[in-house]
């Protein structure tokens, strides 16, 4: 199977306009995003998907590869589907949609995506990690996913599921937002049109459930740290400080 993973990158945001471009100990965090997604080893090809020409000036400088895809794209989803549509890329059996504002990813989440799409090349492969702590728990930030024995994903939300009839906390699974999805299948994506739950939640994922698409699930003991925010990037730069 031919990987190629993609990594959106949108200038525009309501909370952090030009993050991908915010510095990190002397690194942009899309460089430190596309330098850890190198080290995975899986991918056949790795290229940043983005709308802006300050973001792909500083790609330009780096020396990473990059295509430039429609601005009006509401996710990473649609902009990755505009990606497998270009001549360069039609060869390639599957895409992996890695953040761009994760830059600390792990290179193993990456593997562990990939090999949940080889063992289920019909479905759409993704990441959960054990929630312990009960305030995670209760976070409607955190979204929490629902999975059968074998990792298929009942559903996602960001309510505190599943509830516990009795008050005792045990678990539960927090979803992390790295996808991979076969080439016909994420071309199909890009056709469906919101639903009902999915904007009850304000989740892409319940979209692609309430329309019998299966979603499998890998158990990853890693942290993400995304960058939604200025503080989250306080936060960010601390751990490279």
């Amino acid at each position: 199977m031919r990987i190629l993973g993609i990594i959106p990158a949108r200038y525009a945001s309501s909370r952090f306009p030009g993050k991908p471009l915010a510095n990190i100990a002397g690194k942009s965090m899309i460089q430190r995003v596309y330098e850890q997604v190198q080290k995975s080893g899986v991918l056949d090809a790795v290229v940043v998907a983005t709308d802006d020409e300050r973001i792909a000036k500083e790609l330009e400088q780096i020396g990473a590869k990059y295509v430039m895809t429609d601005p009006e794209h509401l996710n990473g989803t649609l902009r990755c589907a505009e990606v497998m549509t270009f001549p360069a890329f039609n060869n390639f059996d599957a895409a992996i949609n890695i953040q761009g504002d994760e830059p600390f990813i792990n290179p193993e989440q990456i593997g562990l995506v990939a090999q949940t799409l080889e063992a289920h090349p019909d479905g759409i492969a993704t990441l959960v990690r054990k929630i312990t702590d009960y305030n995670q728990y209760l976070d409607s930030n955190v979204v929490k996913a629902v999975i059968t024995n074998t990792g298929r994903a009942l559903y996602f939300s960001r309510a505190a599921l599943p509830f516990y009839r009795d008050g005792n906390f045990k678990s539960a699974y927090q979803h992390l937002g790295i996808y991979g999805y076969p080439t016909k299948l994420l071309a199909r994506l890009s056709t469906l049109s919101p639903t009902p739950l999915e904007m009850a939640e304000n989740l892409e994922q319940l979209r692609w459930l309430e329309n019998d698409i299966d979603i499998y699930t890998a158990l990853t003991k890693h942290a993400t740290h995304a960058v939604d925010t200025p503080e989250d990037l306080d936060k960010i730069r601390k751990l490279v400080s």
